[in-house]
């Protein structure tokens, strides 16, 4: 096994490793929990909101 022969073996399990991460990714399967985990910045506020207005009443 030659140099050219490790570089066509790394770039065909890197193909293989950014196919499988991008199905993975758009899978419908995880859909729930990444939109779950993209509001969780927003979670915080609403948190933050709801302890304000029950500290002026």
């Amino acid at each position: 096994m030659d140099k050219a022969d490790l570089q066509a073996l790394a770039t065909v399990l890197t193909t293989v490793a950014f196919l499988v991460v991008v199905i993975w990714a758009y899978s419908s399967k995880n859909k729930k929990r990444f939109e779950e985990a993209a509001n969780l910045p927003f979670a915080d506020d609403e948190a933050k909101e709801e302890r304000n207005s029950g500290e002026k009443e």
